[in-house]
């Protein structure tokens, strides 16, 4: 037998390991529809309570709209359930073609392609474009599928430091011997909150002829005057070449991702990413409630404007209350701790005040960054808001660490 009690006890030894270094992730399980307040199972076996969520990517509060789910069951008894195929073999139904036409004019691009998430579409991407001829070179903070993606293709591999125009520069220049060059970044990072200097990175790849790749899962729907990414908040709309997203955020929070841009560049995925050639379709029932969405977005920017105050208003809240926080311009507002085990027993206790957060560690955030994301939604109303940071003032008193500096909270980690 291959799994013997020896492999056996090392994997347990592994575990206690994590758990004895504050680092294991406990699951949570929720008893109702994702929203601005949930029903929540924790520990696992106890009575549910209800809490308001500060941690979900459901940015515009789509996740539970009436008319999303309305047009959900609508594709379910018009389209069925799933595929049961791949996209090129029996997978494509007429949806999915409308909803890829309605992505590319909604990101200003050439042509657009779904995938089962964008998880996939980064996975798939550079290997179908890019060889042993061209450059990638990737800002050091990109999103961990982006990271897996580029491992998998055979162009060389070089990285800038996080947002540094500079060292980008450098490492154009110092790269124009290859057939291509491309630079790869997130639009808004997931982990920080911050957002991408697109336009300065265009105007480099414009002088040092290279492409753009954007991920923007993190931004669609909501960033730039009507929602339509960091493309347009930066100003550069129809300037990248390449565009990633998701429709696991802010378009829904189903699942389903894209890859979206030129049209050469899409159809080579079409013809070679291996996720979107080996993975079934994205579910019709899916792609009826992105198209709600779409509508529902392109109809009016309230919901994004609302989300835009409420980030405001949160980030104004707890830097009033003395607490760390990253800087930033999106609804992604990072606490600092620095401490893994600190993050892990805040989030428990905040728990306990009837607020539902996550902490966030290693290997999700690099060593001694640990932190609590917390993520507005404009299903937020200003009373839970108000109700949770008052909890987190609470937790904070708790704990001592109002009022400490990065500095002083990071002396208390290695201490």
């Amino acid at each position: 037998m291959a799994f013997a009690d020896t492999v056996r006890y090392r994997y347990q030894t592994d575990l206690e390991a994590i758990k004895a270094a504050g680092l294991f992730k406990g699951e949570r399980y929720i008893h109702s529809p994702q929203s601005s307040e949930i029903e929540v199972e924790f520990p696992i076996g106890s009575a549910v309570r209800k809490c308001i969520n500060i941690c979900a990517n459901n940015y515009l509060g789509l996740s539970s709209h009436p008319e999303v789910i309305a047009a959900a069951h609508a594709g379910l008894d018009a389209r069925g359930y799933g595929m049961s195929s791949v996209r090129f073999i029996c997978g494509t139904q007429d949806i999915h073609r409308e909803l890829e036409n309605r992505l590319t004019a909604f990101l200003g691009t050439e042509d657009t392609l779904l995938f089962p998430s964008c998880m996939d579409a980064n996975a798939g991407f550079f290997e179908a474009c890019l060889n042993e001829q061209d450059v990638m070179i990737a800002d050091r903070l990109v999103h961990a599928s982006i990271v897996d993606g580029m491992r998998l293709c055979k162009a060389t591999q070089d990285t800038y430091k996080h947002s540094d125009m500079g060292h980008l520069e450098e490492k154009l220049q110092e790269h124009q011997d290859k057939r291509s060059r491309m630079v790869i970044t997130d639009g808004v990072f997931s982990m920080d909150g911050d957002t991408v200097k697109l336009a300065d990175i265009v105007a480099l790849a414009e002088k040092y002829n290279a492409m753009v790749f954007v991920d923007d899962s993190h931004a669609t729907g909501f960033m730039g005057k009507t929602g339509r990414g960091t493309h347009e908040h930066c100003g550069v709309f129809g300037k990248i070449d390449v565009i990633t997203t998701t429709l696991g955020k802010a378009l829904g929070g189903a699942s389903g991702g894209c890859v979206s841009g030129r049209r050469e560049l899409v159809e080579m995925c079409r013809q070679r990413a291996r996720p979107y050639l080996f993975s079934n379709a994205v579910a019709p029932v899916i792609v009826a409630g992105a198209l709600k969405v779409l509508d529902l977005i392109g109809a009016s920017t309230d919901r994004r404007d609302k989300l835009e105050w409420n980030a405001r208003y949160w980030r104004g809240l707890l830097k009033e209350a003395g607490f760390d926080l990253k800087e930033g311009d999106t609804p992604i507002v990072p606490v600092m701790f620095y401490d893994a085990k600190l993050a892990q027993d805040f989030a428990r206790d905040l728990f306990d005040e009837g607020v539902y957060a996550i902490g966030f560690f290693f290997p999700v955030v690099p060593k001694g960054q640990a932190r609590i994301r917390t993520q507005l939604s404009a299903a937020h109303e200003k009373h839970h808001l108000d109700a949770a940071i008052e909890a987190f003032k609470k937790v904070g008193k708790k704990h001592g660490i109002l009022g400490l500096g990065k500095k002083e909270l990071m002396a208390r980690a290695v201490a």
